[in-house]
Order: structure tokens, then C-alpha cells, then sequence
């Protein structure tokens, strides 16, 4: 057998206690670019190997990142026992989260998954656990009516969304109960489930968890999303704007940093029902938002991504999504958001596209930075930013959210934010994303035959 290293009797103790309840089948998973889960799936009886490192996988399955070369060494994917999870919905199969490795020697540089480890170690280095929370937004339609946007379950033409709408949640119970009660056989720590703005649009709140354990989680969560979907006949997108005319979907990261000895938040300080925002949270957000356009090239991945972050709908009325790099107290208009009810600051400038592992990675090493400079955000934005004019914002520096693939690549602090992690992810990352965004461009809309073809 061709593994990394031989199988331990707490390998094979694991495998014969999951073959007592029935399990069959196990899958040991690495996710590409995009965030997907891949892998082999194995026989119960072979699991041992598997945790061991029997799984080879060529290196350019990871979406269109990097440049195939026939010739290199493969990647050995090694679970991590501490992540398993039987699906709730196919008790034959015990799921694990996985790295890869180069060679089966050192991790794969552009293993998402091993990039967030390697900064989470950086900041262990310093004494710091970063902690996270996603807000999930995604849209569900029906299978069988595609190209058609057509929701499960309509609901009613309400002024101005549908959002929280009892009757369109509980329209829509047989889907989202299935998804609730997969989460809680999974021990989730579900909060509560809504309808969100668009039509056939959802959202679900879970508790928060230290940043590697919630990526893990997102990458099972978006399966069972996907699963829960098809046993109601429909298909769930992450897709952040799947029309023009609808509410985007968003993944709000929800940050804070423990004390790693202590546990206690590094965030906020003093007593109970007085306390306030430390230093060290504004230094945080300051990092971030010095290295946003090259961040939102990560947190919002896709040339759709940036359809979403636009002031106002297809209608008029106000898209909630963030428009300008700037912070405020508890000011929804910003990318930063320091919220008046938990002690954590959210980053608003995040969508459903993003691979989390990269999203979260990139972000806590510009976090880190800014506190390891001690530096200064400016002062808070306290008004309403949708109103502001694109040419000169009225208060404080601040730039708009743009595509910043090129800056991700060659500026001198994306460099800075990003030497802690992988270069050579950042180049072929950069290149991909130069590639669809020509790709895109190159593209002949139908907005465009409708306007040009008979009128020029």
C-alpha cells in the first residue's frame, strides 16, 4: 500500500467503530479554488490508509489555478480525524476535511485549507486564536425550470422584500427543516434560519467557532445545502447576484481575537454592560482596510461578485451591500462594522463565492499586520454611505471596492500582507482571475445586441 506513513491503531480503532454503525464508505476532502469539496471516496475497511495518506491526487485539480506540468510530483490528501462528521442524510459515508500535501512531504502551496493553517499558527505564534462567524445568504430555485430563476417556493410580492415574511419561511419549511435538522445532527449550534430579501433567497445563523473549525464547517454546510436541495426538487446557488433585479447574496464575516492561554476577547474591555472597544480591534480593522482592493479580490472572487456591491437595486431602493472601504459604529453602509451587540467586528465586504479558507487567511494577516504596526483606521463613519459621490467621499479616506486582481499581484502592501502566506498562490491566483475577467469582457451581452445591434 502507498501511503505517507503507516496506519496507527487509533486509525484502525476509528475504522472498525464506523463499520459497527454502519458506515461504508469514507471520504477524506480538499477543497479547490472555488471552495468545492473533492476527493476519493474509499472503503470502510481502507479508511486506516486513508488517514494515513494513501490517497494521491495530481496538484491541477484545484478549479483553474496554476499551470499544468505533466511531470510533477503528486499531492497526498491527509484527513483530519478531529473533523468527522457521518452525513446525516447518507449514514453510508463518514465525511473528513483534508490537506494536501506536495510529494506527500509539505503543504501544497495552494491548498486553501493549508494556507488559513499556516497564518493561524503566525498568530498562535503571537498568542492569538482567531474566532469566526459567516452569515450564509444563497438562493434556492427550481432544478427543473432552469435557465428560469424560479424560487421553491414563491412568496408574496411584499413592500419593500420579503424578508423575515413568516408565511414565505413557513412556505418554504420542507426545505429549510431538512436543512435544520441535518445542522443539528451535526452539532452546528443553530441560532435560527430566515427568508431574506430576494425571492427564493435564505439565510442561516450558526454559532461561531475558531476560524479553521467554521471553514471546515462551511465546506460541509454548503453540501448539505446542496443535498437538502435536490430532495426538494430544487438547486441552491452561492452565485452573490444571480439577476439583476435581485438582492445579493452575502457572508458576512464575523471576526474577534482571544487571548490564547485566557480566552479572553482581545476586542473589548471593562465590565459587563460597559464594556468598549479596545485599541487592538481598531489597529485590526485598520490592516484590513489598508490592503481592502487587494482582500475583496479574495472575499468577493467572481466578475459577478461585483455586481453585488452596488448602492442601490435594479429598483431604487437601498442594496445593504457596502460600497466604500471605510468603518463605522454599527454603520451597515461600511465594508468594517463594529456592531452594537456582540464584541466582534464584521466585514461586510464578503460573498457566498468566496473559499473561505482563503477569505479568512488573507484577512487575519492583514488584521495582524495593522495591530503589529499599531495602526490607525482615522476616524468613524457615522452617515449613510450610499449617497456618496463616487469622485470624493465627504468623510475620511476611503475607496470604493473595485476589481483588484492586477493589485493583488504587484503592489507593495498586498506584498506585505501576503508574505506570510504563500507567494506563489498569489501569482497564480492573480492569473486566473486575469483570465476570466478578459474572458468576461470578451463576452458579446445580450444588453449589448439590444442596444447597439440595430441603433448604430
Amino acid at each position: 500500500m502507498d501511503t505517507l506513513r503507516e496506519p496507527t491503531d487509533e486509525h484502525r480503532r476509528l475504522a472498525a467503530d464506523l463499520a459497527a454503525d454502519g458506515v461504508q464508505f469514507a471520504v477524506g476532502s480538499w477543497v479547490d479554488v472555488y471552495g468545492r469539496p473533492k476527493a476519493k471516496m474509499v472503503p470502510i475497511a481502507k479508511l486506516p490508509g486513508m488517514l494515513a495518506g494513501s490517497e494521491r491526487y495530481t496538484p491541477r485539480g484545484m478549479g483553474n489555478l496554476g499551470e499544468m506540468n505533466p511531470s510533477e510530483d503528486e499531492c497526498v490528501a491527509v484527513p483530519d480525524p478531529s473533523t468527522l462528521r457521518v452525513l446525516p442524510w447518507d449514514k453510508r459515508i463518514a465525511f473528513f476535511n483534508a490537506d494536501l500535501l506536495f510529494g506527500g512531504k509539505e503543504p501544497f502551496a495552494n491548498c486553501p485549507r493549508s494556507i488559513l493553517k499556516s497564518v493561524v499558527a503566525k498568530a498562535a505564534e503571537k498568542g492569538y486564536r482567531f474566532n469566526l462567524g459567516v452569515e450564509t445568504e444563497f438562493y434556492l430555485y427550481q432544478r427543473e425550470r432552469l435557465p428560469d430563476l424560479v424560487p421553491i417556493a414563491p412568496s408574496s410580492t411584499l413592500f419593500p422584500t420579503p424578508a423575515y415574511d413568516v408565511e414565505s419561511t413557513i412556505d418554504s419549511l420542507d426545505f429549510l427543516g431538512q436543512v435544520a435538522g441535518y445542522m443539528e445532527e451535526s452539532d452546528f449550534g443553530l441560532f435560527s434560519f430566515d427568508h431574506e430579501g430576494g425571492e427564493g433567497q435564505y439565510e442561516f445563523d450558526f454559532a461561531h467557532a475558531e476560524v479553521l473549525d467554521m471553514c471546515d464547517r462551511l465546506v460541509y454546510f454548503r453540501l448539505l445545502l446542496r443535498h437538502a436541495a435536490k430532495l426538494a426538487g430544487g438547486f441552491v446557488t452561492f452565485m452573490p447576484k444571480p439577476a439583476r433585479t435581485t438582492w445579493g447574496s452575502g457572508a458576512h464575516m464575523n471576526m474577534s481575537i482571544e487571548d490564547l492561554a485566557t480566552g479572553e476577547n482581545l476586542f473589548m474591555t471593562g465590565p459587563d454592560g460597559a464594556r468598549e472597544w479596545t485599541p487592538m480591534i481598531h489597529s485590526f480593522v485598520a490592516g484590513v482596510l489598508r490592503h481592502a482592493p487587494a482582500l475583496v479580490a479574495l472575499t468577493c472572487p467572481t466578475v459577478n461578485s461585483y455586481k453585488r456591491l452596488v448602492p442601490r437595486l435594479a429598483d431604487g431602493s437601498v442594496s445593504w451591500a457596502p460600497v466604500w472601504a471605510a468603518w463605522g459604529q454599527n454603520n451597515r453602509s461600511c465594508m468594517m462594522r463594529l456592531p452594537g451587540n456582540r464584541p466582534a467586528v464584521e466585514n461586510r465586504c464578503v460573498d457566498m463565492a468566496a473559499n473561505m479558507y482563503v477569505a479568512a487567511a488573507f484577512t487575519l494577516a492583514a488584521g495582524m499586520e495593522g495591530i503589529e504596526l499599531g495602526l490607525d483606521p482615522g476616524p468613524a463613519v457615522d452617515e449613510n454611505t450610499v449617497g456618496w459621490d463616487a469622485g470624493s467621499p465627504p468623510q475620511g479616506p476611503a475607496d470604493p471596492p473595485a476589481p483588484s486582481w492586477s493589485r493583488s499581484r504587484r503592489s507593495r502592501t498586498t506584498r506585505s500582507c501576503t508574505r506570510r502566506s504563500r507567494p506563489s498562490f498569489v501569482r497564480d491566483y492573480a492569473a486566473m482571475k486575469h483570465t476570466e475577467w478578459d474572458e468576461y469582457h470578451a463576452e458579446v451581452s445580450p444588453w449589448e445586441v439590444q442596444r447597439y445591434l440595430q441603433n448604430i
